[in-house]
């Protein structure tokens, strides 16, 4: 089924926080305007039963669930509720997909005592993940490290994932974003995988890697992994290893771009505002790779970030900011042309204004090129300058489908000024 609704198209994916959107029952509210902005898969974050911080991503029970995602008045079970939901999801044409936790648990999780080989311990004492945070490591006293490479008992272990993942594809989910994927095996990925495509062929899986070094990037791709979520979110357009990084993964993996994630600041409060830039951003994201992503509340312009803890169904936000036409029109031009869903076939166009203007163009052999213009200028208009557009997009017709500040006819020699975070894209009819 993930196939089949995915094809020929890169991923739309929309990230349906639970914490903001509240029950399983609720979920189902929100598929149809997510559906009709163009997006073809959800993924909702762990809704597994917490342990003592309350953080999503501690996971106590993976058999239980959240009690704030159960809706106690309906007459259903909490297992019968998600699966009600997941077949709402389905009737909507939309994918679902589910986070997935294996590198650690819940500290007071009742597997270190039923089973304490699974875990990494450390003179008595067990290990705690951590990450490092601007040349600080910080280490999350909530959560127990898996050891899923030396473990004692790992077919034991690699067993109680599988049958984990069984249960929920078994209730309708049709694939996984991996968390931390990097800290897990690629050995363990290439079982879980392989089982689960043979119990549901197509079954996608999509790997949270950001941080990780390019060995692992590639390990990743290597193991089956459908795509990986990119850093494309905090290029300046300026620095090299933005084009660097792509060059590298496009030709073995394809990615996942966002303009903000439950794990960033909201990008309206980070750019104060300014909505120009925040659709700059958008338009970026859903070109520069073959999957896009988008957290709920980036469509109304929300400025509270998501927290994994506090967040809160009345954390929503009242604005008068609606971006769901500027969304669907976005996906829909990504829709219409092969180049723009695919993850290879993106090089630079050299003018004269690079160093405020990016122009890139996404090409492949006997499909149609589509060029980019984007004035990374925030507050000024830039020039943009081609002595003749033919030479970069081929024969015929040159027409301008940009969502916005759209031309009627496009000039062969063409000089334009871009407005303060314009994105200007043409092409050929």
């Amino acid at each position: 089924m993930s196939f089949d609704l995915l094809k020929g198209r890169g991923i739309r994916l929309y990230n349906l926080f639970p914490r903001i959107v509240g029950n399983m029952i609720k979920w189902k509210q929100h598929y149809p305007r997510v559906r009709n902005m163009g997006f073809n898969a959800i993924y909702v974050n762990p809704f597994h039963y917490p342990g003592f911080s309350g953080s999503l991503y501690s996971p106590k029970d993976y058999y239980k669930f959240n009690p704030l995602f159960i809706d106690d008045s309906s007459p259903l079970s909490p297992g019968a509720q998600l699966k009600d939901s997941i077949e709402a999801c389905h009737h909507e044409g939309l994918v679902f997909i589910m986070d997935l936790v294996i590198n650690h648990t819940a500290i007071d999780c009742t597997l270190i005592q039923e089973h304490p080989n699974w875990y990494l311990w450390k003179e008595g004492k067990i290990m705690h993940p951590g990450a490092w945070d601007d040349g600080k490591w910080v280490e999350w006293g909530d959560l127990a490290e898996i050891n899923n490479e030396h473990s004692s008992d790992r077919e034991n272990l690699w067993k109680f994932w599988w049958k984990m993942m069984s249960h929920y594809l078994e209730m309708g989910v049709d694939g996984f974003r991996c968390d931390a994927a990097y800290k897990v095996p690629a050995e363990l990925w290439r079982y879980l995988i392989n089982q689960s495509r043979d119990k549901k062929p197509g079954c996608l899986f999509l790997a949270e890697s950001l941080g990780c070094a390019f060995e692992k990037v590639e390990e990743l791709a290597n193991v089956g992994f459908d795509y990986l979520f990119n850093s494309s979110k905090f290029w300046d357009f300026n620095q090299p290893w933005g084009m660097q990084q792509y060059n590298k993964i496009s030709p073995i993996v394809s990615t996942i771009s966002f303009p903000e994630s439950h794990d960033t600041p909201r990008l309206l409060e980070e750019l104060q505002g300014d909505m120009g830039t925040l659709k700059r951003q958008f338009l970026f994201s859903t070109l520069f790779s073959k999957g896009v992503m988008i957290p709920t509340g980036f469509e109304f312009g929300f400025r509270k970030s998501l927290n994994v803890v506090e967040t809160m169904p009345n954390s929503w936000e009242s604005t008068n900011t609606d971006l769901t036409e500027f969304i669907k029109s976005v996906l829909n031009l990504k829709n219409s042309y092969e180049v723009l869903n695919m993850e290879k076939g993106l090089s630079i166009v050299d003018q004269d204004n690079w160093y405020n203007v990016l122009c890139f163009k996404r090409s492949s052999e006997g499909k149609k090129t589509v060029l980019v213009m984007i004035n990374k200028d925030k507050a000024h208009h830039q020039r943009i300058f081609f002595p003749d557009l033919l030479k970069i997009l081929g024969s015929g017709k040159l027409i301008d489908v940009s969502p916005e500040y759209h031309m009627e006819n496009v000039p062969q020699r063409f000089e334009y000024g871009l407005r303060p975070a314009q994105v200007k894209i043409l092409t050929i009819a």
